[in-house]
Formats: C-alpha cells, sequence, structure tokens
C-alpha cells in the first residue's frame, strides 16, 4: 500500500512540482502549488527526500484554476504540467525557479532578474509535437510516468492548424514508432514525419497538401510525398526547416526571443559575431543584417544545409560544420560579441573555455534549462564574465520548461 501524507507546500521547484517538508525531509509534490496544503501519495522513496502526486487538495492556493484539458492530471498526459496555476502566477514561478537556480547552482548574490515575457496566447502555441501509437492503434502522447500512451482526441496547446492536421489522419501502420507532426504557422507548410521499427517506408495516401518525410535511424531522411522541408516566418524573415532541424517550437513568441537577444547583444557595424548552435539560423539572418561579420558554428547536417539556404543572401555570414567543441579552438579570427543558443545540457565545457579564450566583449546566452544556465555562468564568471540582465522569455505555457536570454559583460 502506497504512503499518504499531508503536506504544506511553500516553494516551487525546478522540474515543475511544488516543494515543502515532511518529517524533516523535502518532498517534491506534483500537481500542487506553493501555498497549498494538500494530501499527497508518495511515488518514490529517496531516503533523505521524496517525490509525490496530490492526492486532494485540503487548503488550495488562490493560483489555482480549473485545468481545461481532459487529459491533464496524475496518471494521464505527461505534456503540461501546469495547467492548474493561472497564467500569472505560471510566469512568477519561473522567475523565481530561475532566481533559485542561479542563486544556489550559480553563486550569484541577488541575481537581478526581469519579470517573465508573457506568451502572445498561452494556447494553441506549438507548431511541432510528435505523436506515439497506443495498443490499440491510436495515436497519444506519452503518460506522466512514461510507461504507457494516452490516446488523445484534442490538445490545447497546440497550434490550430496542426490539430486540424492530426484530425485528419487515418493511419493503420503496425510497425510505426513515432510520428511527428509539423506545421509552418505564418506559412501554412505541413509536414509529417515517420519512425519506422524496421526503417521500411510505410504505405500512405494523403488528401491535404501536406509532405510526408521517413526518418531513418541513422539520421538520413528521405522523401515520401512532398518536399522534405517546411518554411516559417519570424521577424520578416523566411526560414527553410528540414525535417531532422530543430526550430522553436512557439512561433510567435520566437519573434520576442530574437529581438531579446538582438537588443541585448546589441551587434555593431564594424563588429565580427559568433553565433553558436546557430541551427538553421533563427539569430543568423538577423545578426546579419546589422553586424560586418556572421560565424555560424551548427553541427546538424541538415540544419547546415537549412542555414546556407536561408543564408544565401547574405555575403557576410559564414558557417562551419561540426560541434561547437570541436570548430572553436580552430577559430583564427578575433570576435567581438557572441550568441550562443545550446540545447538543454547547455554548453560544453571545452567549447565554453575556447569561446572565453577569445574573450569576446559580449555574450549573450539563449538557455532552455536554468540549471544547466547557472552552472555555466558560474563557470564564465571565473573568466571575468557577470551577468548585466536576465530576462525570461515564456515560450513554453502551460508547463514547467524556463527559455532566458542572459547578456554577460566581460570586465
Amino acid at each position: 500500500m502506497t504512503k499518504q501524507i499531508t503536506i504544506e507546500l511553500t516553494t516551487m521547484a525546478h522540474g515543475g512540482s511544488a516543494l515543502g517538508r515532511h518529517e524533516g525531509r523535502a518532498v517534491f509534490v506534483s500537481y500542487a502549488i506553493p501555498g497549498e496544503t494538500v494530501r499527497a501519495e508518495i511515488t518514490e522513496d529517496k531516503g533523505r527526500y521524496a517525490f509525490a502526486r496530490t492526492v486532494e487538495v485540503l487548503e488550495p492556493s488562490p493560483d489555482r484554476v480549473e485545468p481545461p484539458c481532459p487529459y491533464f492530471g496524475p496518471l494521464k498526459c505527461g505534456g503540461c504540467q501546469w495547467q492548474h496555476i493561472a497564467y500569472p502566477a505560471q510566469r512568477r514561478f519561473k522567475r523565481e525557479v530561475l532566481i533559485d537556480q542561479l542563486t544556489r547552482i550559480g553563486k550569484l548574490e541577488d541575481p537581478v532578474v526581469q519579470p517573465t515575457i508573457a506568451a502572445p496566447s498561452e494556447w494553441e502555441y506549438r507548431n511541432r509535437a510528435k505523436f506515439h501509437p497506443a495498443p490499440n492503434g491510436e495515436l497519444g502522447f506519452r503518460s506522466e510516468t512514461g510507461d504507457r500512451v494516452v490516446p488523445i482526441d484534442v490538445c490545447l496547446i497546440v497550434h490550430p492548424l496542426l490539430l486540424e492536421l492530426y484530425r485528419s489522419l487515418d493511419l493503420a501502420m503496425e510497425d510505426l514508432k513515432h510520428l511527428s507532426l509539423r506545421v509552418g504557422t505564418q506559412t501554412e507548410d505541413r509536414m509529417l514525419i515517420f519512425e519506422m521499427e524496421e526503417d521500411l517506408p510505410p504505405a500512405i495516401e494523403v488528401d491535404v497538401a501536406v509532405s510526408c518525410v521517413i526518418l531513418l535511424s541513422d539520421g538520413v531522411h528521405a522523401n515520401l510525398i512532398g518536399d522534405n522541408v517546411i518554411t516559417e516566418i519570424v521577424g520578416g524573415q523566411t526560414y527553410r526547416i528540414s525535417a531532422p532541424a530543430f526550430f522553436q517550437v512557439n512561433t510567435a513568441q520566437a519573434e520576442t526571443l530574437v529581438d531579446q537577444a538582438l537588443t541585448l547583444l546589441d551587434p555593431q557595424p564594424d563588429e565580427v559575431v559568433l553565433d553558436a548552435f546557430c541551427g538553421v539560423g533563427l539569430f543568423t539572418t538577423h545578426l546579419a543584417e546589422r553586424a560586418a561579420t556572421v560565424i555560424g558554428i551548427e553541427e546538424n547536417h541538415a540544419a547546415v544545409e537549412d542555414l546556407l539556404e536561408n543564408t544565401a543572401d547574405y555575403e557576410n555570414v559564414e558557417v562551419i560544420e561540426g560541434p561547437a567543441e570541436a570548430a572553436l579552438p580552430d577559430l583564427d579570427i578575433p570576435i567581438d560579441a557572441a550568441l550562443v543558443d545550446p540545447p538543454r545540457g547547455g554548453v560544453d565545457r571545452f567549447a565554453l573555455d575556447a569561446l572565453l579564450q577569445r574573450k569576446p566583449g559580449r555574450i549573450v546566452y539563449v538557455s532552455c534549462d536554468p540549471a544547466t544556465l547557472a552552472r555555466d555562468i558560474k563557470r564564465m564568471a571565473s573568466s571575468g564574465y557577470h551577468p548585466v540582465k536576465i530576462q525570461p522569455v515564456d515560450m513554453f505555457p502551460q508547463t514547467y520548461h524556463i527559455e532566458s536570454v542572459t547578456l554577460l559583460e566581460r570586465r
């Protein structure tokens, strides 16, 4: 029999759970809110701390709202974690979590973090979603525990174009591993990306204008129907995006992210600017309009092909294909400023050391994980860099994920 406890929650923890103490140890409780008293069920006992999920809310927070999604909640779809929290409070908690990580991990004293910039819409924003087959043949999302698939008819955070495409599907594929849907919210381009158990192309029929691609286990992608790319528009720039290439899932808020990054970095017409982990060139094209030279580094081959296409009109862009930790030590040109947008794991320590050795005057760090941001800021402090402004941008409403843009200057 599982153990249940009554606990008062005091703060929001990184990862989306509320934190409280019970019998002298920390307990992380999902689907709870700081300030609440709940009855919770222990799901994982780690000795000095434990994880639990809310069973009953005994004293609710004024920030608690009724989740509108029928698939949200314990043991259901794990895509959203915060639908029970009013949106203004979600933004407040993201700022508080970011401050906590920068203080505890980054060892910053009283970091000045700006209020979180709200998304234009807290719903219907995702331009990409990955579906999994359920045993009955339906498609759905992974459960909160990750051990099963929850079939869904509707998802309130995906863009209407994507939901329309999802509802038009009529699939019966026994060997389907994953199916990803991507749309250009500004262009209405649509794409289906199949991943099959045996890398064999599926037999498909489509009645809508859509590109179909198979993504093989070795990372190679092949066309089945139409093109293997979609296009999207951000800040007046059009981007080609291949099936395996990364692009921000919130197109509307990506424009805010670009505006914040460029405003903080403030590239000058006579400067050489590095754009590391540049992907298909979301920041690169905008930097190229302001700086003398932009050096883009990207290791994903498909993204590099997109990047070359997306920057073809700019003669001041140099593209280096390869991991940042291999490319940066070989750079033989002085860098005036740098923008880095690493994956969730942060900047590889060798890449970061190589960047710091080049002593750019300003670095803008675009982060999707406050813990690795804090770790890297601590490492950068030892080379004389200090954060001037830290701006969270809410790219993922209804979830605990935190995007931020930080300007660091060298003393």
